[in-house]
């Protein structure tokens, strides 16, 4: 059985990330969302709530699991029993990062491949920041995220009903 992680932060998970987690589960028997659990970050969501949040948005697709963990990502991997590593690419500055990060992986796990999928272009401008800073000063980010997802947004920031615009969003 093809087993498959993709990691990251998901702080709010976004189309973009959806979008990775559809077609990498279409390539694998078993995809994990892991969710890192990264204490060099101050992140929106608790990591639970993300985990909450990714489970309910690929409820559909049924073998993707969603889990949480902390420390290396090939240590996880290995954990797991996983032999690849799903990484999103959106531009050329992200591969740079993501391959030192393919090849330390490599180096600590000599078992486990990184696989990169390229964003589809309509979400190529796509990052979880962006969508956290739209919404905290009171702009739609119904296009960029599910709207599940949107919802948890706005009431962590506390513009759910009322962005600072003075909008009011469903």
């Amino acid at each position: 059985m093809a087993c498959a992680i993709y990691p990251g932060s998901f702080d709010p998970v976004t189309k973009g990330h959806i979008d990775i987690i559809r077609r990498a589960a279409k390539m694998f028997d078993v995809l994990t969302v892991a969710v890192l659990n990264n204490s060099e970050k101050t992140p929106l969501f608790s990591v639970d709530e993300r985990v909450n949040m990714l489970r309910e948005v690929c409820k559909e697709i049924p073998n993707v699991k969603v889990d949480a963990f902390s420390g290396l990502t090939a240590d996880y991997s290995k954990q797991q029993g996983t032999d690849v590593i799903i990484r999103g690419l959106r531009a050329i500055t992200d591969f740079e990062y993501e391959l030192q990060m393919a090849q330390t992986n490599r180096k600590i796990l000599p078992s486990v491949d990184t696989v990169f999928l390229t964003t589809s272009l309509e979400y190529a401008y796509l990052s979880s920041s962006i969508v956290r800073e739209v919404a905290a000063y009171g702009g739609d980010i119904h296009e960029f995220v599910p709207s599940y997802v949107a919802q948890k947004v706005y009431a962590k920031l506390e513009t759910k009903k009322h962005g600072q615009s003075g909008r009011t969003y469903q």
